[in-house]
């Protein structure tokens, strides 16, 4: 398993995942089936879709504290798999399988129903130069594992929080005094610098601050045309703001290098997985 899906936040929200739904037990599993009883089961999409999360299954096993599971996966994160396959076969306590299916559907669908969408915007750019970036927009306290369930999509993962890249937006210019002074403010972490621009004296001003990445928030695909010209390739160029399926390809084909989308993770349609067991 990649170390990714067993980072020590992941680990926290799987026992928080795990907390949520069992409490103090799982009463129906309890009064319906003996301690003892063994069984098999499967895990299978219902529709075809791009799988993320998948490795979370043993982890949910293992923090649940049945060891003794054993899991098959049948496939990994980022793997396109058509309705009725299999991708997961498990063996074991059938109260452990039980109460723990819940949890291990909730990931699996959210997850790869992100990493789904995603390849359908990595798919509209085809072609292009440009590359599509996911956003700080995601369910708060999942954002690790929604950026992870982007990039299984084919999504260039944008920066993890406000820690991690320099992103100087409208609010920061005026409450820093100004595109100029903002930047200059910035500097001083010797970062790359991008800054969000919207009109021709905007980029300039950026431009001659020492600019490196240009965010061109809100515009027309005819407007991000004529300001990508003026940029002329002195930054890098990131497009942003209500751009949908079916606009992406327009702004990727206005010459950006990369387009932003909220909608692959705040907007995002869980894909449909079930779960089937067997008593042995």
């Amino acid at each position: 398993m990649s170390d990714a899906w067993s980072h020590p936040e992941i680990l926290n929200l799987v026992d928080l995942a795990l907390a949520e739904d069992i409490g103090g037990g799982d009463i129906t599993t309890e009064c319906c089936v003996g301690e003892d009883r063994m069984a098999a089961g499967r895990y299978f999409a219902r529709e075809d879709l791009i799988v993320a999360g998948i490795e979370l299954l043993p982890v949910v096993y293992e923090r649940f504290g049945d060891t003794s599971v054993w899991i098959d996966l049948k496939c990994e994160s980022g793997d396109r798999v058509k309705n009725g396959d299999p991708v997961a076969d498990v063996h074991g306590k059938a109260r452990t399988l039980l109460t723990c299916e819940r949890v291990c559907l909730n990931f699996l669908q959210r997850l790869s129903g992100i990493a789904t969408q995603a390849q359908k915007y990595v798919r509209a750019v085809g072609g292009t130069r440009a590359r599509v970036l996911d956003t700080r927009k995601t369910t708060p306290g999942l954002r690790r594992l929604e950026k992870l369930a982007s990039a299984s999509g084919g999504v260039t993962n944008h920066r993890l929080g406000l820690y991690d890249a320099i992103l100087i937006k409208n609010n920061h210019i005026a409450a820093a005094g100004g595109i100029t002074e903002a930047i200059g403010k910035a500097r001083r972490l010797e970062k790359m610098i991008e800054i969000e621009v919207r009109t021709p004296e905007e980029v300039d001003e950026a431009l001659a601050a020492g600019a490196q990445h240009l965010l061109l928030d809100n515009q027309t695909p005819d407007q991000a045309i004529e300001l990508i010209a003026r940029i002329g390739g002195r930054a890098s160029v990131e497009l942003s703001g209500k751009i949908t399926l079916d606009t992406v390809r327009m702004y990727a084909q206005a010459g950006a290098d990369y387009v932003s989308c909220g909608a692959i993770t705040h907007s995002v349609r869980a894909a449909d997985f079930n779960f089937r067991l067997e008593l042995l």
